[in-house]
């Protein structure tokens, strides 16, 4: 079989669901916004209701408020006055055990005469109401032509749906595509089949779609668990494939004389943690060996990475090569080089930053730097990685919130050069499960101290409604020389949530402290970003009068949520902090208390609160370990939210659910450790079916590297 392309087998479910009868253009965005593009789209989207239809009473004997499935004539249309529109249409109908009426608001008489002519059978299925005395069903749900009976009395499943679409639509339009999936080799082992009691996979999903009763609803029914077995596999055999084509792609040996990262330690001001020390020699050991680097740094908020990264770039630059560091905005860009600059100056090395905004004359010295060898170490955005720039002898890329860049982006920002090692970092820790389930191709190291003589910071939750005293209170903060960050979730007022926006808070707070607050978000230009960030940052050194530009009270987005070092920032006030997520108001929260004082965050809320927000609220003021709070907010949010996977590029699962399944994450990391030791090119019988899988879940790219070997 080739696998050059998608096995033919595949086809039909891999074509667009307007090849679905009956699906036009504007069903099929709706269908698209609501499940995917495809017909296989159209597959995982699993019912999450079902609707009994069976009941099927005489009139006489039928229970108001119950959904009933009946054969009627019609036997009358009544239109309603033209001039009074409150007024429905109602037809009546009947059959041998009575009489009921169909009711309809705000509909088109000719569409419903031709749907329901008079002196026709029709089964019409809805809810049951009694009304003045009548029997009615207001919208029937179904109404099918007698020769449909049998499909109409049974037990329907219910959709998720979007604004625009039916349960009726979506449903026909996952039969169809029922209809047409294949019958596929199977690729577990019949051992795991039987001790599990799974089906095949084609039964699998019709029985997904066809269930019987609630409980085959349940993530962990036969069925369902199956369906997410599938897709764990494929995810864990992609990323072990990626993983090995990444081993065998020889890297070169990266092992300097330790003289620049001997000066740095020298340098510092601090000593360096044991996690620190520990993640520096696990870093260099795989910089030195002949594979290539691929290593995740974890560390929570406060904790070092920049500096592990900065040894770990010196050890390049000791060898006469380069090192990158890549960030996800300029303002952590610019963070970075104010850190690591003035380090390596004393060192005579050189640092340079690149982002978008560089044009002209100054790009053109940035690039001829870079390309002649002369920089040492460039630290800037995605701009680091256009294609005109050009690196003499790239030996390693640091990606610093590597969460914010795709999967895809991840593989390629080693092409800058040969066999380059990959460092990649995150402040906000990943629990254990999605560590399995998403990165279990990268080898790990943690940071989980923090500096000696960091305070632990006092974290208070306030009601809104207390909002004057707060105001008092950062008053006196101000006073006695600190800085502030105010955060509001939205840019702009909304009309819809009662929001306190930014720009809105901004200039409430200015009219008390006039230009001592300034304002940035996303939508601000860089240079105001950056001139707005650097008032903030100023520090008053004793004896000298405070500069009036100066800004003490910084108004913001989450544009500041990682990597902004302001060590007088003493003071975080988070407004409607219910309406952030539990390790987002963590690295928020890590902005402050990055010195020897005091240091407060006030969480306010909306005084009504619900169970799981106040759960967020409390967890926060109960610890301040960032991996204690990644576990807690899997908890609350799930997987896909913890990871922010449709920003961050990750691939969504459709059928595991990371808290349902977790036990399974393992079962098929183990699963994929025995099929390649047994079958590493997939070439088996069993192979082949694998290769399928993977064409099947959309790792295309893990079959790619299979066949270039």
């Amino acid at each position: 079989m080739s696998v050059r392309t998608r096995p033919e087998i595949l086809f039909k479910i891999f074509t667009p669901v307007t090849s679905i009868k009956g699906v036009g253009p504007r069903i099929s965005n709706f269908i698209t916004k609501t499940a995917g593009p495809n017909i296989v789209d159209l597959l995982w989207h699993l019912p999450t209701g079902i609707i009994d239809r069976k009941y099927s009473p005489d009139l006489r004997d039928a229970k108001s408020g119950s959904v009933v499935t009946l054969t009627l004539r019609i036997d009358k249309h009544i239109s309603p006055p033209i001039k009074n529109k409150r007024i429905p249409y109602r037809i009546n109908c009947s059959n041998s055990s009575g009489n009921i009426v169909l009711v309809y608001f705000h509909s088109r008489d000719d569409f419903l005469q031709s749907i329901l002519p008079i002196g026709e059978e029709r089964i019409i299925s809805g809810r049951l109401e009694l009304f003045d005395g009548l029997l009615q069903i207001t919208h029937p749900d179904v109404i099918a032509p007698i020769s449909e009976r049998d499909k109409v009395l049974r037990i329907h499943p219910t959709y998720p749906l979007t604004e625009g679409l039916s349960q009726n639509v979506i449903r026909k339009a996952i039969n169809e595509s029922l209809d047409r999936t294949p019958v596929l080799a199977e690729w577990h082992d019949p051992y795991l089949l039987k001790e599990r009691g799974w089906p095949n996979w084609h039964e699998a999903v019709l029985r997904a779609h066809n269930p019987e009763s609630k409980k085959e609803l349940d993530p962990n029914s036969v069925v369902r668990q199956r369906l997410a077995y599938d897709e764990l596999l494929a995810s864990q055999l992609a990323i072990a494939l990626i993983r090995g084509s990444e081993r065998r792609r020889l890297g070169k040996k990266t092992l300097g004389n330790g003289s620049l990262r001997k000066t740095l330690t020298k340098i510092l001001t601090y000593k360096l943690t044991s996690n620190q020390i520990s993640a520096i020699d696990q870093i260099i050991n795989d910089m030195s060996s002949e594979t290539r680097m691929l290593r995740l740094l974890q560390g929570d908020v406060g904790s070092g990475k920049t500096i592990v990264s900065l040894f770990a770039m010196l050890n390049a630059v000791e060898t006469g090569q380069q090192a990158v560091l890549m960030a996800p905005t300029e303002i952590l860009a610019r963070q970075h080089l104010a850190t690591i600059a003035p380090l390596v100056k004393e060192m005579g090395v050189s640092a340079i930053l690149l982002t978008g905004r560089d044009k002209g004359t100054t790009r053109k010295a940035i690039l001829k730097g870079l390309s002649s060898g002369k920089v040492s170490i460039a630290i800037g955005t995605h701009a680091l990685f256009q294609e005109d720039v050009i690196y003499k002898n790239l030996a390693i890329t640091v990606v610093d919130e590597q969460q914010r860049f795709g999967v895809q982006q991840r593989l390629l920002l080693a092409e800058k050069g040969k066999a380059v090692d990959v460092l990649l970092m995150t402040a906000t820790p990943i629990p254990r499960t999605l560590m399995l389930a998403y990165y279990g191709d990268l080898d790990e190291s943690q940071l989980r101290e923090k500096p000696a003589g960091r305070i632990p910071i006092d974290t208070r939750a306030i009601p809104l409604s207390r909002l004057k005293e707060v105001i008092t209170a950062i008053s006196r903060k101000i006073q006695d020389g600190a800085k502030i960050f105010w955060v509001c979730p939205l840019i702009t007022e909304s009309e819809i949530l009662d929001i306190a926006a930014a720009s809105e808070r901004y200039k409430s707070l200015h009219k008390i402290f006039g230009d001592r607050v300034g304002l940035v978000h996303g939508q601000l230009k860089s240079e105001e970003k950056t001139k707005v960030m650097s008032l903030f940052s100023q520090v008053l050194e004793k004896g000298k009068q405070k500069d009036n530009k100066s800004i003490d009270i910084l108004v913001a987005t989450t544009v500041i949520e990682v990597g902004v070092d302001v060590p007088d920032a003493t003071v975080m006030v988070i407004e409607h902090a219910e309406r952030f997520g539990l390790a987002q108001l963590h690295q928020l929260r890590g902005r402050i208390g990055r010195n020897d004082k005091h240091s407060t965050c006030l969480l306010l809320y909306n005084d009504k609160l619900g169970k799981t927000a106040e759960s967020r609220l409390s967890i926060l003021r109960e610890t301040n370990d960032g991996f204690r709070i990644a576990e807690e907010d899997l908890k609350l949010r799930g997987g896909g939210d913890v990871l922010g996977t449709q920003q961050s590029g990750l691939p969504m699962f459709r059928l595991a659910s990371i808290e349902k399944h977790s036990d399974m994450i393992s079962m098929a990391r183990d699963d994929v450790k025995l099929i390649i030791e047994r079958d590493k090119d997939l070439s088996t019988d069993r192979g082949l079916a694998l290769r399928t899988l993977l064409h099947l879940f959309e790792r295309d790219l893990a079959v790619k590297l299979l066949r270039a070997g």
